[in-house]
């Protein structure tokens, strides 16, 4: 598979690699800076205090379902007066908190229930390999 070296789900993650998943689909892993930005203070910070996965879904590939796992790193603030304890890696670029699809992908969805309603943009929305359910639509 031939891959463009400057493809990225958004500008701050770099992609560490692109697999093929079990189902069928793919996989992209991707990482963030190496260190952290205190959202209080604005001080860098390269104290890792732990990590988590966030799974997105994104627009498929060539008919294959696209899955974006994100490491998404917890950060020490290492300012004294700082009120901040730990902090973690922002993916406003990619995602909403809690989301679980990207924010294109989102955007799509939300245009397409407005134009065509829950069941008609669900159908539709399964035809080009995203699969939302007609309350999630209409959300």
């Amino acid at each position: 598979m031939s891959s463009k070296k400057h493809w990225s789900p958004g500008s701050d993650v770099a992609v560490q690699s692109v697999e093929r998943s079990e189902r069928g689909g793919w996989i992209v892993s991707g990482v963030f800076a190496p260190n952290g930005i205190c959202p209080d203070c604005g001080l860098h910070s390269r104290r890792r205090h732990g990590w988590r996965r966030r799974r997105l879904q994104d627009y498929p590939a060539h008919g294959d379902e696209v899955t974006v796992d994100l490491a998404i790193c917890r950060w020490r603030c290492q300012a004294p007066a700082c009120p901040r304890r730990t902090f973690s890696d922002q993916i406003a670029s990619i995602a909403r908190p809690f989301a679980r699809r990207t924010s294109r992908v989102g955007e799509i969805v939300t245009h397409l229930g407005h134009a065509t309603g829950g069941r008609p943009a669900e159908r539709l929305l399964h035809r080009l390999g995203l699969g939302v359910s007609d309350d999630t639509v209409l959300r």
